[in-house]
């Protein structure tokens, strides 16, 4: 089973009420079992909603926090979206996660930086952080040729 962005396969979940849509992604899935899964609204926020980013560090470890562009931490909801994302793919077997780039849930190896700026920095997002913290390897859809699933 492979855990899905649900942005990535046209779900209009995106924060700004629309989707990522991948057709390249939705083909090379297309004979696998999949769980599209959106971590941000499992964690309770709304679509749309505010753009938020993650700011100080690492929001798994206490470092950091994530706020929308209203000035609202919103850290817990991303963190119960994530443990929830977690819960599902323990569940259902997942291998593997294809997850949406830079996205302060989904994003995996670069994500914003907090500022609103698009300047990109090093780090995961919450959901990414914690599949990755239970050896689920994560991709995005700009290196999801690379998953062995």
């Amino acid at each position: 089973m492979v855990l899905v962005s649900a942005c990535l396969l046209g779900v209009n979940c995106r924060y700004d009420g629309t989707n990522n849509k991948n057709l390249e992604l939705i083909k090379f899935l297309s004979e696998k079992n999949i769980l599209p899964v959106c971590p941000e609204e499992l964690g309770g926020l709304t679509t749309p909603r505010l753009p938020a980013e993650i700011q100080g560090g690492d929001v798994l470890e206490k470092k950091g926090n994530i706020m929308n562009t209203g000035g609202e931490d919103v850290t817990e909801a991303f963190v119960k979206g994530a443990e929830k994302t977690l819960k599902l793919a323990e569940e259902n077997g997942v291998i593997a996660a294809i997850l949406k780039a830079r996205s302060p849930s989904c994003g995996s190896g670069k994500i914003y930086d907090g500022s609103f700026t698009k300047t990109l920095t090093e780090g995961d997002g919450v959901a990414a952080a914690l599949l990755k913290r239970k050896n689920i390897k994560v991709y995005t859809e700009e290196n999801f040729m690379e998953a062995d699933v």
